[in-house]
């Protein structure tokens, strides 16, 4: 099995991401990270899904997602020819002792402290999941109090947009 970033762009009306994902669901998949919102198109929106499949199933799925009604185009997004990206907002002890070597971790991962406590720092790291994995493990001595982690959210690299075109013009 190999990992698969589809792009998925869906009318923004209520129940279309329950019907996505339940595709998947009853397909025997399990989605690995799944992250959706708003295009530059308020009628359109961007299911990012990360699932492991091999290429065949997938490929079955893919159709039967293209027969959804409110699906306008699914594309496959390549690692290398695309920017993808999390979000990490995490919680770590670190009382005045610690302080300064927690800080300097955060340096090396250019993430950055967005919430200070005598006690603690919350700090946020954009990145990819190999990224983010190297930080949480580089910040587990001094006590993860907290964490919570996004799903992926991917673009394909260059000018080209999967956002335009006469089918999604068409649907908006």
């Amino acid at each position: 099995m190999t990992t698969h970033t589809l792009s998925v762009l869906v009318e923004n009306k209520p129940g279309v991401l329950a019907r996505v994902s339940g595709l998947f669901s009853r397909r025997g998949f399990n989605i690995d990270s799944l992250a959706v919102g708003e295009t530059e198109n308020a009628d359109v929106s961007r299911i990012t899904i990360v699932v492991n499949a091999d290429a065949s199933p997938l490929e079955q799925v893919t159709k039967q997602l293209n027969k959804l009604v409110n699906v306008l185009k699914i594309v496959e997004l390549e690692q290398n020819a695309s920017v993808q990206r999390e979000l990490l907002l995490v919680k770590v002890r670190a009382d005045r002792p610690v302080r300064s070597q927690v800080l300097e971790t955060v340096q090396l991962f250019r993430a950055r402290v967005v919430d200070v406590a005598p006690d603690a720092l919350t700090i946020e790291a954009t990145g990819t999941a190999e990224k983010l994995d190297a930080l949480i493990r580089d910040l587990e001595p001094y006590g993860i109090k907290e964490m919570v982690q996004s799903g992926m959210v991917a673009i394909g690299r260059g000018s080209r947009s999967i956002t335009t075109g006469p089918a999604l013009r068409a649907a908006s």
